[in-house]
């Protein structure tokens, strides 16, 4: 159809339409505008019963004080990715993640538009993941391994023949002797929460509680109620609720991908390290805990405290004994004593007999710069493993984003050429992030959604 037949309003709303989140807009007066299917879906209403409304009338449990949409008319202000927990017409307990803009036409201000996430079902995901580490910490065995403390690692089961490797488990050792918080940094897959679980098995702590949480994973304030719990009616539907500081009370909380934390959580953070009292969120009551944190960073610290992802005083409190985890590639010897390894757990897992590798592979192996470290290793393993037809794995067996070009082939097209270097780069960036999208999509610096569009066609 010509374009001149297309009404510019008309294909607007067509996109907001198809866009896969809540788009809720109010003018000046506080009335809905437009209102999506999504944003429908998610807050347990039908559109008749939104749009062309004043929004308090819609949802009478909000006021001009907790409506993030009427705080932005009123300030002008943009309010980003703030949860909002509160009640529909119906009766139901609707909980969101939004950004809410000021929409300005001509320097005036015309109304409010609101993207909105439902993560309702990511909050009871998180709050049964909190009731299970708290089952667990009751489980007690006289073995290690059966405590229930959640740590599954120890030095004896980190394989190297490096000498610098050695010596940072040798520290690690040492490091198991102190009260002392760790840091521990280093690339995507370099094994930093397997050491860090082995200084928990070898302290006075081995059978109290192992908890890790990634910081990366849930938006602040899921992530902020995870970590210190909550009191009841500090938000509508809440209930008390033990967070993972209480959780890990007398053993080791890993707190992962420290740098993803936002800045406000990690100066609460920090003053946790310096008194070890938590405070529920909405309580009045402080707790003393001994926990003992350890930090995981997949980036320098001194980079993160640089681009102000971290802060100064929480690196330096965290700085006492900080462990940098080498690169699989710095490791060379590593490769062939590791691949060995994981062809005997998945000659077990699998069924097979694998000898091991030829002289070629090898050679392969010990030239390519993995940059998804043992975790791509041991997934390279494994899929050549599920796809070999001999006793002797082959450079045959590889994934094929793995396989070197043969300069006799004929050149491809430029098109076929480049869908082949973007599946390569998308499948490294899946196997360097162990398959998390959202991660994956930070690496390549793309939209999560144009990423996943991406692997449902190429992938």
């Amino acid at each position: 159809m010509p374009s001149e037949f297309f009404n510019t309003s008309e294909v607007l709303e067509a996109i907001l339409e198809t866009i896969d989140e809540g788009i809720h807009v109010i003018d000046p007066k506080g009335q809905t505008i437009f209102y999506n299917r999504v944003a429908a879906n998610h807050d347990g209403m039908k559109r008749s019963e939104v749009l062309g409304k004043p929004l308090l009338e819609a949802f009478p449990s909000l006021n001009h004080k907790s409506s993030t949409l009427l705080r932005v008319i009123k300030s002008e202000k943009p309010i980003y990715n703030y949860s909002q927990s509160y009640v529909n017409a119906h009766g139901r307990i609707i909980e969101t993640l939004n950004t809410t803009l000021p929409i300005y036409v001509d320097g005036f201000m015309i109304g409010a538009i609101e993207i909105a996430k439902d993560y309702s079902s990511l909050k009871q995901l998180s709050e049964r993941l909190a009731d299970l580490e708290s089952s667990l910490k009751t489980i007690k065995s006289p073995e290690r391994k059966t405590t229930g403390n959640g740590a599954l690692y120890s030095f004896t089961e980190i394989l190297t023949c490096d000498k610098g490797f050695k010596g940072l488990i040798s520290q690690g050792k040492k490091a198991a002797r102190s009260t002392s918080s760790v840091l521990v940094y280093g690339e995507s897959g370099v094994g930093k929460e397997l050491f860090v679980q082995s200084i928990h098995q070898e302290s006075s702590r081995s059978k109290e509680p192992f908890i890790a949480q990634n910081c990366a994973a849930l938006p602040e304030s899921l992530l902020e109620s995870l970590l210190f719990g909550t009191a009841k009616g500090s938000y509508t539907g809440a209930v008390e609720r033990q967070g993972l500081f209480e959780l890990a009370n007398g053993g080791t909380l890993l707190l992962d991908e420290l740098q993803s934390m936002p800045i406000d959580l990690q100066a609460k953070l920090l003053r946790v390290l310096e008194d070890g009292f938590i405070r529920r969120i909405g309580g009045t009551k402080s707790v003393q805990v001994n926990v003992r944190i350890m930090a995981a960073m997949n980036i320098d610290p001194k980079k993160a405290v640089s681009e102000n992802r971290l802060r100064p005083d929480l690196f330096y409190r965290l700085n006492v004994l900080s462990y940098e985890l080498p690169p699989l590639r710095e490791r060379i010897d590593d490769i062939e004593l590791l691949s060995e390894h994981f062809i005997s757990i998945f000659n077990s897992k699998l069924g097979l007999s694998i000898k091991g590798m030829d002289k070629k592979t090898k050679d392969f192996f010990r030239k390519y710069h993995w940059p998804g470290n043992v975790r791509e290793l041991k997934h390279t393993i494994e899929f050549m493993m599920n796809h070999t037809e001999n006793d002797v794995l082959n450079l045959e067996d590889l994934p094929q984003f793995l396989k070197k070009p043969n300069p006799s082939e004929k050149i491809l097209p430029l098109r076929e050429a480049m869908i082949e270097m973007e599946t390569k780069l998308i499948t490294e960036a899946l196997l360097q992030t162990n398959g998390n999208v959202f991660q994956a999509s930070k690496l390549l610096q793309i939209p999560r959604q144009t990423l996943q569009y991406k692997i449902k066609k190429h992938i």
